[in-house]
């Protein structure tokens, strides 16, 4: 059946709480942030004064801080409420993603979004990835960062990539997924450009936000073209229809998918787009392992792995993305440095 423009699975397994697994993050974004925000005004003031602020020395002692706690606390507990899904999603036999709409996001003529996620094999292995690569990075942060007066600013940006992480791989449609696209492409900006103080950080952060934009375009034109010729774009809608909608070796298809692909290689940092990855070493280390090794330059192979019913039907892509991955594996970070 379809609910908010979506199509609503069947699946019988019900799993744990996955709204929660996204909420966990931004919850510890807003009290992270919060504590940003306070020892910022504190430290305004006591440079006004003459004097400085120190948040630890004016605050808990560091191993018993908020932010040591809440930052790596909600990644950790995302990871295991994640894990409990994954083996009940693995006991289940899973055939068909789980889909769920909360509400109606958006409406506006035939365009209908649900605001709606949707979990199977490929995002609870993406999710697996995010949540618990995400909470080690986040607990070698605590000794990584523990001299740093930003560091409750740090976990707040921290936790908040994560949130638009699972925002990208938990969507169940492509504007969803595309807040999340969005929103991690902004949290690389404030990561990579952290110390903005030195320019040549905060040339770094604005460099990695600038090209990504350029695949951005492409996402977004891919959209466009999707709901022209489905009226929709939940995946389990515009995937049912592909076939019917689209020849193979087609034009539309091809230039769809080639668009997609534009994105991806800006995510994952693909030759041409591959210029801004090595900057990002500008920022903490951390933050680098949070780009490099997991998270981010994953994105663009999960876009493309989504999107394998539409690129199945366009053979010059498919070509591309496998030329594009074996030449693109000696950019920094990219292909196979990913």
């Amino acid at each position: 059946m379809q609910v908010d423009g979506l199509v609503e699975s069947t699946a019988t397994w019900e799993p744990v709480l996955p709204w929660l697994i996204i909420l966990l993050p931004l919850l510890g974004f807003f009290v992270n942030g919060t504590l940003a925000l306070s020892a910022a005004r504190k430290s305004a003031d006591a440079v006004r004064a003459g004097g400085e602020f120190d948040f630890f020395e004016n605050g808990l002692p560091r191993t018993h801080s908020l932010p040591t706690w809440v930052g790596p606390g909600v990644v950790f507990l995302a990871f295991l409420l994640t894990l409990v899904n994954f083996i009940g999603m693995l006991g289940a036999d899973l055939h068909e993603p789980w889909i769920r709409s909360y509400w109606q996001w958006i409406s506006t003529g035939e365009l209908q979004v649900g605001a709606a996620i949707q979990l199977d094999q490929l995002s609870m292995i993406m999710m697996m990835i995010i949540t618990g690569v995400g909470a080690l990075i986040h607990v070698f942060s605590v000794g990584y960062m523990r001299d740093d007066p930003g560091y409750p600013r740090y976990f707040a940006y921290l936790n908040l990539f994560v949130f638009f992480m699972l925002v990208l791989v938990m969507g169940a449609n492509y504007p969803v997924m595309f807040i999340g696209w969005e929103g991690v492409g902004l949290c690389s900006y404030l990561l990579i450009g952290f110390w903005f103080s030195d320019e040549a950080n905060a040339s770094a952060g604005k460099k990695a936000f600038i090209v990504n934009r350029i695949g951005d375009l492409g996402f977004l034109l891919a959209i466009f073209l999707l709901y022209v010729h489905f009226q929709r774009v939940d995946f389990a809608g515009v995937f049912v229809d592909t076939e019917s909608v689209f020849e193979y070796g087609g034009t539309v298809v091809t230039i769809v998918t080639l668009f997609f692909l534009l994105a991806a290689t800006g995510k994952s940092a693909q030759i041409p787009l591959h210029i801004w990855l090595p900057d990002a070493m500008a920022g903490p280390t951390p933050v680098s392992a949070l780009i490099h090794a997991a998270t981010m330059v994953t994105a663009g192979v999960y876009l493309v792995a989504r999107s394998s019913v539409l690129f199945a039907l366009a053979p010059l892509s498919s070509a591309v993305v496998a030329g594009g991955g074996g030449g693109g594996g000696g950019a920094p970070g990219g292909g196979g440095g990913g």
